[in-house]
């Protein structure tokens, strides 16, 4: 993508003091869902230095990553793992390779492997090292002393084992200037909205805030060094005209687990990539999404965010009760919440959040609270319903207090609690079963799913396609849908709330809850496509050259599906 010697240089303690061997390349393997950028800077660092990489999506056919490591006689393979939950389907992969008859090494990084370095050696006997916290430098200096057959076991940033016992070098210290390292490689499809080219893009690495439930925030901390760094403004804008120039990318979602808003330095951070977005020509020419809290969001500030092309914020809410802030330690209130809410609907920037309907400390007065919250945002259809269950992930503060207080349950891979209401237990596993919460809210296929991707390409459609005379009227009518269908999933988990807790309200059957579903998604389907072929013509003409060219007879995803053929905007709320 770019020239090498346009790139900035890493620092010089990951030049290796002898001669590398580059003869056999390094595979890194993980999920490339939206992209992986840990895998692209990994892979970025690797080839300045010479190295062919051969990059895999986890979710690929195993039969072809078998065969290609097979034939490639890799000098290691890399495993990029985040959530503890996908360590068994892993160790499946993992086994297959060695029976197969590849000895090579094997590393694991990522956040569970590294806070939980121990267990991953346990439960994966197959892989020989562990790359602790950010693995650039320690996974090229790992390829270079194997290349020239040097004892690997003493590089700083791995866990492996030694003598039948499980060994834990120093940890590496945290990159200080993120901007020596060169731009990401990017080996995945992109996505497409509308034939816009989606592209990930990271402005700083680190997480200051302290939630209880998150494994982000102690994987920085874990580590010697700043917990946050933020690139230069100017780095971060000229990576992006480079994608916009050499791809054509008119689409970018920081990956950011808080992008750089909140306090006097961060604030003054932000407005100088406003400046330099404008100075560089991109405002108007491209459109961007981030992450942020509530309490970063400003009117003046998100007002020249959004006129520099900010047009989607995801903001991790999580609870609509102050106990459940509480618990969840997010440092924050239920009015700053409605307050964040508020001010973007009020300056026309489209939001998304993430929200834990039930955390540890939840009760039936929290969970309808909850309910109420979400009424107060979204009840008007600005954007689909959305909930999750608080799960205790490996390495976060609030899995700590579950085990020491005795209600954490399962394994590693399975994680889980009890509520301290046994009727609340009732009550979400009733929930689960008879809503079909993954039909309504969860996976590419769900309803709520396929309203935000609906959403999205309206926001596509106001800031990158020449006006549409109808738009206003389909916007309303998307409105509607949203409305009607929050509304209606939030009277049912109301009413089965009650059935359980006091019996004294009939629930909805689940023949009831699934045909209003199923007539939801069909009535967006239909009014999104009747849409789409009534304005072919202005939609071709504002596709991107490249796109234009291939587009198909109606630029379009397959009709049974909004998230099928483009695929979807799929945030990472789940990592929130």
């Amino acid at each position: 993508m770019v020239p090498s010697s346009a790139l900035p240089v890493l620092s010089s303690s990951a030049v290796p003091r002898h001669p590398r061997d580059t003869t056999r390349p390094v595979i890194l393997i993980g999920f490339q869902n939206q992209g992986n950028l840990g895998i692209g800077y990994l892979a970025s660092v690797l080839r300045r230095a010479g190295y062919d990489v051969l990059v895999f999506d986890f979710e690929d056919d195993p039969r072809h990553i078998l065969d290609a490591t097979l034939s490639s006689s890799p000098l290691l393979v890399g495993f990029s793992l985040i959530f503890q939950f996908y360590i068994e389907r892993f160790r499946d992969l993992i086994i297959a390779l060695r029976t197969s008859g590849i000895n090579c090494h094997f590393v694991m990084g990522g956040h569970f492997p590294s806070l939980s370095y121990r267990q991953t050696l346990e439960l994966v006997p197959e892989v020989d090292s562990v790359a602790r916290f950010e693995g650039e430098a320690t996974l090229l200096e790992l390829a270079d002393c194997l290349s020239r057959g040097g004892d690997w076991r003493g590089i700083a940033g791995l866990a492996h084992r030694q003598a039948g016992e499980i060994t834990c070098n120093a940890s590496r210290k945290l990159i200080e200037d993120l901007d020596t390292l060169p731009y990401p490689e990017r080996d995945f499809e992109p996505m497409l909205a509308l034939g816009h080219e989606i592209m990930p893009l990271l402005a700083s690495r680190g997480c200051a805030r302290t939630c209880s439930f998150c494994s982000i925030q102690t994987f920085y901390r874990a580590a010697p060094g700043k917990i946050v760094r933020t690139r230069k403004p100017t780095c971060v804008v000229e990576e992006m005209a480079t994608l916009h120039k050499e791809r054509g990318t008119t689409i970018f979602l920081f990956q950011d687990d808080d992008f750089p808003l909140f306090g006097a330095v961060w604030r003054r951070w932000a407005f100088e990539f406003i400046d330099e977005l404008h100075r560089k020509g991109l405002v108007n020419r491209v459109i961007w999404k981030m992450n942020c809290r509530a309490d970063s969001v400003d009117p003046d500030l998100f007002i020249s965010l959004r006129d520099a092309g900010l047009y989607l914020v995801y903001m991790g809410l999580e609870s609509g009760n102050e106990q459940g802030l509480k618990t969840l330690h997010k440092q924050i209130s239920v009015p700053q919440n409605l307050r964040a809410v508020e001010i973007l609907k009020n300056i026309g920037l489209d939001f998304e959040y993430g929200f834990m309907l039930f955390d540890p400390s939840s009760t039936f007065e929290s969970v309808r609270a909850n309910l109420d919250f979400l009424r107060q945002i979204v009840g008007d259809g600005c954007t689909p319903v959305t909930f999750c269950r608080m799960l205790p992930y490996d390495g976060t503060p609030i899995k700590d207090e579950l085990e020491r207080t005795g209600r954490l349950l399962g394994g590693v891979c399975d994680p889980d609690y009890r509520f301290l209401d046994p009727k609340l237990n009732e009550f979400y596993e009733r929930l689960t079963e008879y809503i079909n919460v993954t039909g309504w809210i969860h996976g590419f296929e769900g309803l709520s799913m396929q309203l935000k991707w609906a959403w999205h390409e309206v926001a596509v459609l106001k800031h990158l396609f020449p006006p549409i005379g109808e738009l206003h009227a389909y916007q309303s009518r998307l409105t509607d849908i949203t409305r009607t269908s929050n509304l209606f999933l939030l009277r049912v988990v109301e009413a089965l709330s009650w059935t359980v807790s006091d019996g004294i309200v009939k629930p909805y059957s689940a023949e009831e809850v699934e045909d209003s579903r199923v007539r939801f998604v069909d009535e967006l389907l239909a009014e999104r496509n009747a849409f789409v072929e009534r304005n072919h013509s202005i939609l071709l003409e504002g596709l991107p050259d490249h796109q234009r060219i291939k587009a198909r007879p109606v630029d379009e995803p397959e009709r049974d599906s909004l998230t099928d053929g483009e695929a979807s905007c799929r945030n990472h709320a789940q990592r929130r």
